[in-house]
C-alpha cells in the first residue's frame, strides 16, 4: 500500500456502563475507502458476530463502536473470552483483518458488574499488546505501575490491587505484598511478608466505574533489600504475590486468606521493571536485581553474593554452561533431524502398507498408549476371545510394559516394532481408548473404535478456554484432537450426558454407540466377596482390614517436561496412617501420565502404590473407600455404591484456570470436598458409623450417569461393531 509503518487500530477509550460496552478506536497508517466494522471473535469456538464502527471525526481516524453486553454474553455463554479484530477495505480494494490493540493504560479498572447474572466484564491487554474482553465471576487483579530501586538498596513499589465479585460478607482485614522464594531446597519456601495500607489512587478515576474504591485500591510499599539480605544471608530469587485476609461478618472469628497469582509487569516507556544496584553489606558486597521473567512477565527479585572470586566463579560458570547449551543445543538438534528422518520413513511405510490387502477378522487393541491390559478394549477383548473364537485378537503393547502379557498368555506385538507397522496396517479393526499419535495413518479398510476412557467432569479438547500442557498451545492442542478425532469410526459413550459434550469436544461426527462403558460390567457381574477376597490375595493386601483407594488426576501444569508429568502428594499419609491406620489400608493409583515414584517406605503394611496395577477395575473392587479429586473414577466407582470423598485443596485453580467443569461439581459431587487432610479423617470416621448413608446427591448422581451400566455394555458394543452385518 506504499506505506513504511503497519496498519495499526488502537483501542483510545472504553467505558462499560449502562449495559452498554462502547469503544472508541483509532486508526493509524491507512486511508479507508469505507467505514470498517469490528469483528468480535469466541475464543473457544471461533465464532464470530460484527459490529459496525462509525466514523467519529473528520479526517476518519477515530471511529466508534456500541455494543450491547448481553450479546456479548450470549455469544461466549457467560464464560469466556472476546478478542476484538478490524476489518477494513483499503484505498487498493483489499480486505484485511487486522487485531485491535490496546494502550497499557489500566483498562482493567473500568470491568463491569452484571448484577442479574453475576458476571463480570473484565477487559483487559494481553501480553502481545492486543484487546481482550474476559467474561469471568471472580479475579484478584494486581497491578504495579510504579518501580525504583534506589542507589541504597530499598525497592520503592507502587500499584492498585482488588478482588472483583468478592461476597458482600467479606470485609478486608489486612492486605500484604507477599515475597516467595522460587526455588529452594527446603521443604517449606521461604515466604516475606510486608503490610501494605490503602493509598488513595485519584489519578485512575477515568477509569474506575465505582469512584469509592479509589480510596483503598492503591498501596505504596518500600522493601529496605539491603537487610534484608543481611538477614537472610542466603542468595534467593523470589516471585511478588498480593495477599487479601478477609473477616467474614457473619461468621465471628472466621478469616479467608485470598492469594493472587504471581504479579506480572509489563515493561513500558514510563515503567522499566529491570533495575538493579550493588551494595557493601555486612556480609560483603551484594547484587540486587529487580526483572521481569522474558516470556510470563513475573516480577521477581534475585539477591546475590557480588564478591569478586564470585563474579570471576560466576563468569567463568556463564560462560561454561552456555557452552555446555550450545552443544546440547546442537546434538539435540541433530537428534530431532534423525527422528524425524525415521519417523518419515516409518510413515511412509505405513502408507504403502496400508495399501495392502486387508487382514479380515484382525483386531488390534491398545490401551493407554500400549502401557495397561485395561480399560474398555481390555473388557471387549475378553467377551469377544469369549464369544467370537473366529476373530484374531492381538495387542499392541509398549516394549516396556510386556509382562503382564506375557504372563497372561496374550497375544501382543511391541509398539512400533516392523511387525506392528504391517499389522496395525493391515487390520481391519483397531480397539483403542486414547488418542494415537497423530502422524500414524488410518488405512481405508481399517474400522477405527474409540472406546475413550472416563465421563468427562473437566473440560475436554475443543471446551477448553486455555491449554497448560508442555510442547503445546490451545489452538495446536484443538487442532491436533480434532484432526486426530476425524478418524475414528465408532465412539463409546457411557451415557446421554457424555454423548453430547464428546459430540461437541471432539468434534465427532460419525456413529457414537451410547452403550455405557463395557469396563464397568465387571463391577455389576463380579461383585461378591468371594471374588473380592482373591483379588485382595493376588494382590497381598490384608484380608481383614478395610481398604481405601487413593486415586486422583494429573494437572495439566505441572510437568518436568513433554510427556512426563509430576505430581504434589498432599495428601498426608502419616496424620491419615496414625489415625485410621489400625482399621484401614490405603493403596494410591495416579494418573497413567504421572512419572513420580513415592516412596512409601516410611508407610510400610498402611500406603501401597498400585499405580502400575494392570487394571483400576479391580482396585475399585477391593476397596471400601474412594478419595479422589477430579478425576473420572467416580463415574464408575458410583457403581458400587459405596462411599466417595473428594480432596481438593487446589479446586479453584483447577476450576477457573486448568480446565473448568461441565456441571456444577461443588454442588452435585456425589460426596463431601474437603481441603484439608483431617476432614478425610473425620469422613472416614464417619463412615463407620452404622447411622452412616450416602449422601441425598448420590441418587440422582447415579441416575444421571451409571444407568446403562447393566453389565452388557460389551456385549452392546460388539452387536453394533462385529455383528451389524450378521
Amino acid at each position: 500500500m506504499g506505506i513504511e509503518n503497519p496498519v495499526r487500530y488502537k483501542l483510545k477509550h472504553l467505558s462499560i456502563e449502562e449495559e452498554k460496552l462502547s469503544i472508541t478506536i483509532s486508526c493509524e497508517n491507512i486511508t479507508l475507502k469505507e467505514e470498517p466494522n469490528l469483528q468480535i471473535i469466541n475464543r473457544k469456538t471461533k465464532e464470530d458476530i460484527s459490529v459496525p464502527l462509525k466514523k467519529i471525526d473528520e479526517l476518519g481516524q477515530q471511529y466508534l463502536a456500541v455494543m450491547d453486553i448481553h450479546l456479548l454474553s450470549a455469544h461466549v455463554q457467560n464464560k469466556g473470552c472476546l478478542d476484538f479484530y478490524v476489518n477494513f477495505l483499503s484505498d487498493e480494494s483489499d480486505i484485511s483483518k487486522k487485531r485491535l490493540k490496546s494502550s497499557l493504560e489500566p483498562i482493567e479498572l473500568s470491568h463491569y458488574k452484571d448484577e442479574v447474572n453475576n458476571i463480570i466484564f473484565f477487559p483487559y491487554t494481553t501480553k502481545k499488546g492486543n484487546f481482550s474482553l474476559k467474561l469471568l465471576v471472580k479475579k484478584f487483579v494486581t497491578r504495579i505501575d510504579d518501580i525504583k530501586l534506589t542507589s541504597e538498596g530499598i525497592l520503592k513499589l507502587k500499584g492498585f490491587a482488588f478482588r472483583l465479585n468478592a461476597a458482600e460478607s467479606l470485609k478486608i482485614k489486612e492486605k500484604y505484598l507477599i515475597l516467595r522464594m522460587k526455588k529452594g531446597n527446603d521443604e517449606e519456601p521461604l515466604i516475606m511478608k510486608y503490610e501494605l495500607k490503602d493509598l488513595p489512587r485519584y489519578d485512575l478515576a477515568e477509569y474506575v466505574n465505582e469512584q469509592s474504591s479509589l480510596e483503598s485500591i492503591g498501596f505504596d510499599v518500600e522493601l529496605n533489600l539491603k537487610s534484608l539480605y543481611e538477614e537472610l544471608n542466603t542468595q534467593l530469587v523470589f516471585q511478588f504475590y498480593i495477599q487479601f485476609i478477609y473477616e467474614n461478618t457473619t461468621t465471628a472469628g472466621d478469616e479467608i486468606i485470598s492469594t493472587s497469582k504471581p504479579i506480572k509487569v509489563i515493561k513500558t516507556e514510563h515503567l522499566n521493571p529491570n533495575q538493579f544496584t550493588v551494595l557493601t553489606t555486612e556480609k560483603g558486597p551484594a547484587r540486587f536485581h529487580v526483572f521481569t521473567k522474558k516470556k510470563t512477565k513475573h516480577f521477581q527479585l534475585r539477591m546475590n553474593d557480588y564478591r569478586f572470586s564470585t563474579r570471576i566463579e560466576y563468569f567463568v560458570k556463564g560462560k561454561l554452561k552456555r557452552g555446555a547449551a550450545f552443544i546440547r543445543r546442537r546434538k539435540n538438534k541433530l537428534k530431532k533431524s534423525i527422528e524425524k528422518r525415521i519417523q518419515n520413513s516409518y510413515k511412509a511405510g505405513f502408507k504403502m502398507a496400508g495399501k495392502l490387502p486387508v487382514k479380515q477378522k484382525l483386531v488390534m487393541f491398545e490401551s493407554f498408549a500400549g502401557k495397561q491390559y485395561s480399560c474398555n478394549p481390555r473388557a471387549i477383548y475378553e467377551y469377544m476371545k469369549k464369544e467370537m473364537p473366529e476373530y484374531q485378537l492381538c495387542w499392541s503393547v509398549n516394549s516396556a510394559y510386556t509382562q503382564t502379557f506375557e504372563e497372561k498368555g496374550i497375544p501382543y506385538i511391541e509398539r512400533f516394532s516392523l511387525k506392528w507397522l504391517f499389522a496395525m496396517a493391515r487390520a481391519e479393526y483397531w480397539v483403542v481408548n486414547s488418542r494415537m499419535p497423530l502422524w500414524i495413518p488410518k488405512p481405508e479398510h481399517t474400522t477405527y473404535v474409540q472406546t475413550w476412557h472416563g465421563t468427562p467432569l473437566k473440560r475436554l479438547a475443543v471446551d477448553m478456554d486455555e491449554v497448560h500442557m508442555p510442547g503445546t498451545n490451545t489452538e495446536k492442542y484443538k487442532r491436533n484432537f480434532t484432526t486426530e478425532a476425524s478418524k475414528w469410526d465408532y465412539l463409546i459413550s457411557p451415557n446421554a450426558y457424555s454423548t453430547e459434550i464428546f459430540a461437541r469436544a471432539f468434534q465427532f461426527n460419525k456413529t457414537m454407540i451410547e452403550s455405557g462403558y463395557p469396563r464397568n460390567d465387571f463391577l455389576q457381574t463380579d461383585n461378591s466377596a468371594a471374588v473380592i477376597k482373591a483379588l485382595k490375595e493376588k494382590m497381598k493386601l490384608p484380608q481383614d482390614k478395610k481398604v481405601i483407594i487413593y486415586a486422583p488426576t494429573w494437572r495439566d501444569d505441572q510437568f518436568y517436561k513433554k510427556g512426563k508429568y509430576k505430581f504434589d502428594l498432599d495428601l498426608d499419609l502419616h496424620q491419615l496412617r496414625e489415625a485410621t491406620g489400625e482399621d484401614y489400608v490405603i493403596i494410591l493409583r495416579m494418573h497413567y501420565l504421572v512419572a513420580e515414584n513415592f516412596d512409601l517406605g516410611p508407610y510400610e503394611g498402611f500406603a501401597y502404590d498400585f499405580s502400575n496395577y494392570e487394571d483400576i477395575r479391580e482396585l475399585y473392587m477391593v476397596s471400601d473407600l474412594l478419595i479422589t479429586d477430579y478425576s473420572s473414577v467416580f463415574f464408575d466407582y458410583a457403581n458400587l455404591k459405596r462411599p466417595m470423598l473428594f480432596y481438593v485443596p487446589d479446586i479453584e485453580t483447577y476450576r477457573d484456570k486448568l480446565r473448568g467443569f461441565y456441571f456444577d461439581f461443588e454442588k452435585e459431587a456425589p460426596g463431601p470436598l474437603v481441603k484439608e487432610t483431617g476432614d478425610v479423617v473425620k469422613w472416614v470416621k464417619e463412615t463407620e458409623s452404622e447411622a452412616y448413608t450416602l449422601p441425598q446427591s448420590f441418587g440422582p448422581f447415579y441416575e444421571k450417569f451409571c444407568y446403562l451400566e447393566t453389565g452388557e455394555s460389551s456385549e452392546k458394543v460388539v452387536d453394533v461393531v462385529f455383528r451389524k452385518n450378521k
